[in-house]
């Protein structure tokens, strides 16, 4: 298929990540992913991300020492969610067990 530029700049969307808050319950069994993107300022960073119907969804560490702590005490858990309160670098992430 092929579109003029204009065509292309109307309908183009940046990728992105969404969070992992956005998803009503993830399953323990998802396979993560590790990607690479820079910052603003052309500094390079690197994230953990699960996809879910085509799209991504960004894990943040916290959700990954948080999730640790629970599977320890539970290890039979299937699915969680993910609360977020603050913005920024004040974000913080609470998982909450399922099942």
């Amino acid at each position: 298929m092929s579109m003029s530029i204009k065509q292309a700049a109307q309908i183009y969307q940046p990728k992105s990540a969404k969070n992992v808050t956005e998803l009503k319950s993830v399953s323990v069994d998802l396979v993560m992913q590790l990607e690479t993107g820079t910052t603003n300022e052309g500094e390079e960073f690197s994230y953990n991300f699960i996809e879910v119907s085509g799209e991504k969804y960004r894990i943040p560490d916290s959700v990954l020492a948080n999730l640790k702590a629970i599977l320890e005490k539970k290890p039979t858990l299937k699915t969680f969610a993910v609360s977020k309160t603050g913005e920024g670098r004040q974000t913080k992430y609470t998982v909450i067990p399922l099942d």
